[in-house]
């Protein structure tokens, strides 16, 4: 994410949304996923976002815009979860002669982890559209459908998300085809 300075009345809309609004949510966000730890780290993420964000949304409208964007964090948290549980399943599924050593496993799960970190830091219709393909299997006319934008802007998104992967993976040492 780029930063930004904020100036002093979006610094002082901020202390005021935090200060209204940090409790409610980590109470949400508790309910929701079940876990005072990760709340507390998508609460923390939803501010940064909000800090990093164009805008200050309204004072009535913050409650629906921090539900809006903690929404997308859970579901990013959501999908590394699954990816990193499908990858150790497939692990646990070699034999065992075939199975990588537990520093190759640690390199493969910070290279995710990398990865995870540059769609993190896309704008949210790019990293969605990455997902949507990636994980959801969709084409990109149905993606196109679904986001209510041209095809050729899904090829776009496709291309930013992909190279923010191929550099990430390059940052952690790993090989990367330039096919």
């Amino acid at each position: 994410m780029e930063a930004r300075l904020l100036d002093r009345q979006e610094s002082d809309a901020l202390q005021r949304m935090y200060s209204g609004h940090h409790g409610w949510l980590l109470q949400w966000l508790q309910r929701k996923l079940g876990n005072r730890g990760d709340a507390a780290d998508l609460v923390q993420d939803t501010y940064i976002r909000v800090a990093t964000g164009r805008s200050m949304p309204n004072p009535e409208q913050a409650r629906p815009y921090l539900v809006q964007i903690a929404k997308h964090l859970m579901i990013d948290l959501h999908r590394r979860r699954k990816l990193e549980a499908a990858y150790l399943e497939a692990l646990a599924a070699l034999p065992e002669a075939h199975a990588p050593s537990h520093e190759d496993t640690l390199i493969v799960l910070q290279t995710l982890a990398a990865i995870d970190a540059a769609l993190e830091g896309l704008p949210p219709k790019v990293r969605e559209t990455f997902f949507m393909s990636q994980f959801d299997g969709m084409t990109y006319s149905a993606i196109a459908a679904s986001l209510g934008i041209a095809v050729a802007t899904v090829r776009k998104h496709m291309l930013t998300a992909t190279r923010a992967c191929f550099l990430a993976m390059q940052q952690c040492g790993e090989p990367v085809c330039a096919c």
